[in-house]
């Protein structure tokens, strides 16, 4: 399938998360984190996306001036198993084709800190991207976090819903950071590129 796209069409790069303090460190929300970071880049603050329940923030990734490509950072404030109206509201909104909007979220079948970046694809029971592509297709591109299996006996959902360890936190802002930058590359150079540099 052709998904090339003319470069003056938007990106539209969601963090997939739980609305809420008390989530913001869970592994879950690691794609909240993610573009936390990009927005700290641009430099700019997340707004309410008025009737989209989401928060955004437009910008440009890559060269200063109209070389930059121009993004949409959303983070979507239904929760994760409602993530895909948000997201397909803030699509029709800003007019971006399904084949440049990006999902950054956590990965069970990926060891922690490695990332693995892909277009189209399943779910792999993720209700995030359920939603979405239930909402409009399959055919996105996945930023992929890994954060490893749960330990022992311990339930997917409890441990998706737990904050990252202590071991983990010494490591979280450089994955994180190494995830935006993936993002970037993704936006920029193309899919094949950034595979190229960052899936391992």
């Amino acid at each position: 399938m052709d998904v090339t796209t003319p470069a003056n069409d938007p990106w539209l790069v969601v963090g997939l998360g739980n609305p809420g303090s008390e989530y913001a460190m869970n592994r879950h929300n690691v794609g909240f984190m993610v573009v936390d970071l990009l927005a700290q880049r641009i430099g700019g603050k997340f707004k309410r996306a008025g009737k989209a329940q989401a928060q955004v923030l437009e910008g440009r990734i890559g060269p200063a001036g109209p070389a930059g490509r121009r993004v949409v950072l959303a983070k979507p404030m239904s929760y994760m198993n409602l993530s895909g109206g948000p997201v397909n509201a803030l699509k029709d909104f800003y007019k971006v084709p399904v084949a440049n909007i990006v999902a950054v979220h956590d990965e069970l079948d990926i060891d922690y800190g490695t990332l693995r970046l892909k277009l189209g694809g399943g779910d792999n029971g993720h209700n995030g991207l359920k939603s979405m592509t239930k909402a409009m297709g399959a055919e996105y591109h996945r930023v992929r976090f890994g954060i490893g299996r749960p330990p022992g006996r311990m339930q997917v959902a409890d441990f998706v819903l737990k904050d990252f360890s202590g071991a983990e936190r010494k490591e979280l802002d450089y994955f994180v950071d190494r995830a935006a930058d993936a993002v970037e590359a993704l936006v920029i150079e193309g899919l094949e590129r950034a595979q190229g540099t960052y899936n391992s």
